[in-house]
């Protein structure tokens, strides 16, 4: 089973939601046919702001709108992150949205502290899978990538991705987590960052696709505004799993969400 996917990496307008959209309607608009799903970084109608009060829209608003318009234009999902407001509460949260307008959220779980994100946004409470074409996909967003316990695969997913607003400062954490997230999750990895600077922050992108070995299958580097494919074979993940059947050896654990 192949599976095709499409990065886009872009310099987020800081704050500037319609310039945004404006930029990635443009890019989204020329996708390849036969694309399944577009990847978009954390936040990428805004940037990572802390100012949620601002940046932050409804389960109804512009958005979320505007996925959907694209994800049935195009008759592909599509996903990323954005601030929602929700019963009072301010959420980082990833949208994957259906071709036929189904949507699916997770709300991201490990706040960055350094940047106060936990001081204006609450934390996600659920890890989710979501399900697309018979592909088990764990959403992940940026600061979860240094969290292993969370993404710990139970051979209940067979793709992660991440969408990041990773700093060029930490680049090589970046680079390196990524790797060990999917050899020692045996499953294939996307990590979807930003490029350009936001917020007095630079950023580098590297979105990347690495195989259940470690093995780097796209780097989009410090590319601006492009739209980059990469396939997926399942087959192969699913073979070498049989081969080498490391999941079957896990610890049990209980996950406690405080």
């Amino acid at each position: 089973m192949t599976f095709n996917i499409a990065l886009v990496q872009h310099d987020i307008i800081w704050e500037d939601t319609k310039s945004n959209l404006s930029k990635l309607s443009d890019l989204i608009d020329n996708t390849q046919p036969h694309v399944d799903l577009v990847v978009l970084p954390e936040m990428f109608a805004t940037g990572f702001s802390m100012n949620s009060t601002k940046i932050a829209q409804g389960m109804d608003g512009e958005v979320l709108s505007w996925l959907k318009q694209k994800a049935k234009e195009k008759g592909m999902a599509i996903m990323g992150s954005q601030a929602i407001k929700e019963k009072g509460k301010f959420y980082n949260r990833a949208l994957f949205v259906f071709p036929n307008q189904q949507v699916l959220h997770y709300n991201k779980r490990h706040l960055f502290s350094p940047g106060n994100e936990h001081l204006n946004y609450s934390p996600g409470r659920e890890r989710q899978i979501f399900n697309y074409k018979g592909i088990r996909i764990l959403p992940q967003i940026c600061y979860d990538l240094r969290f292993p316990v969370w993404s710990r695969n139970r051979n209940d997913y067979d793709l992660a991705i991440y969408m990041a607003n990773w700093p060029a400062a930490r680049q090589h954490v970046w680079n390196t987590l990524l790797k060990a997230r999917a050899i020692e999750n045996q499953c294939y990895v996307c990590g979807l960052n930003r490029v350009g600077s936001g917020g007095n922050i630079n950023y580098i992108g590297e979105s990347q696709v690495i195989d259940f070995k470690g093995v780097s299958l796209l780097n989009l580097d410090k590319q601006v505004d492009v739209i980059r494919y990469c396939t997926f074979d399942f087959n192969k993940l699913k073979l070498f799993k049989e081969k080498f059947a490391a999941h079957k050896d896990g610890d049990n654990f209980n996950l406690i969400v405080d």
